[in-house]
């Protein structure tokens, strides 16, 4: 029904030009409403609601989650954010892990569409099965402990020695926590599709690996 038919049909009654009005917007608002969610699914069909940026510390994942959320224009979520509870000095002590997940969750739904990066490893399949695409990233140990060095000295003033020493064990896995052996297998039972990036490969390819992964292409490189 276009403007004139609704004129007229208004024009017989006692209706003010101002209801007429109003009549008017409302069919326009419907119209616009319902342009806006056809767009919406087209744009969101084949995007992935949740993605998640993983690895070894050191490997990268805020830079790129940071990156890709930009592209995207959707929202970047850090996982040590609701690993440990706020205090000063930071990570200090952990969160409970049916909370973190549960926190994870609310901020992830509350946006609709996220990009998370860090380590969810043991935080339950709720939450992992929310996840429609996994980025894994590996990088060299050398490389890895030379950019913790520099993050922690910028961050806290100093790159504390146990801290490097956990983060040097990643490859072989030989204490409790993140190692690529757990990786892997965590990575091996997911239902979603898992995007494995090996080496230092800067964030422009990382993103056009992702692009790629998104639109159904196959160009991921394996670990190993």
């Amino acid at each position: 029904m276009g403007r004139g038919q609704i004129n007229q049909k208004l024009s017989g009654s006692r209706i003010s030009a101002p209801i007429c009005q109003i009549v008017w917007t409302l069919v326009m608002y419907r119209r616009w409403q319902t342009c806006f969610r056809q767009a919406e699914s087209e744009m969101t069909k084949d995007t992935p609601r949740y993605i998640l940026i993983t690895g070894a510390a050191g490997s990268g994942t805020t830079t790129l989650a940071d990156a890709l959320a930009k592209e995207l224009n959707t929202t970047h979520l850090e996982a040590d954010d609701f690993l440990w509870l706020p205090g000063n000095p930071p990570y200090q002590q952990l969160a409970d892990k049916t909370q973190r997940a549960e926190r994870l969750l609310q901020q992830m739904h509350c946006h609709g569409r996220a990009v998370v990066a860090g380590s969810v490893m043991g935080w339950g399949q709720p939450l992992e099965s929310e996840f429609d695409l996994v980025v894994f990233l590996y990088v060299p140990v050398e490389l890895r402990l030379e950019r913790l060095k520099r993050r922690e000295v910028k961050r806290f003033g100093e790159a504390k020695p146990e801290f490097l020493a956990w983060a040097a064990q990643y490859d072989q896995g030989s204490v409790p926590g993140r190692s690529l052996a757990r990786h892997r297998q965590w990575l091996s039972g997911l239902a979603c599709t898992v995007l494995k990036l090996e080496g230092d490969i800067s964030v422009t390819d990382r993103l056009r690996h992702i692009r790629d992964a998104i639109n159904g292409l196959n160009p991921a490189p394996s670990i190993i």
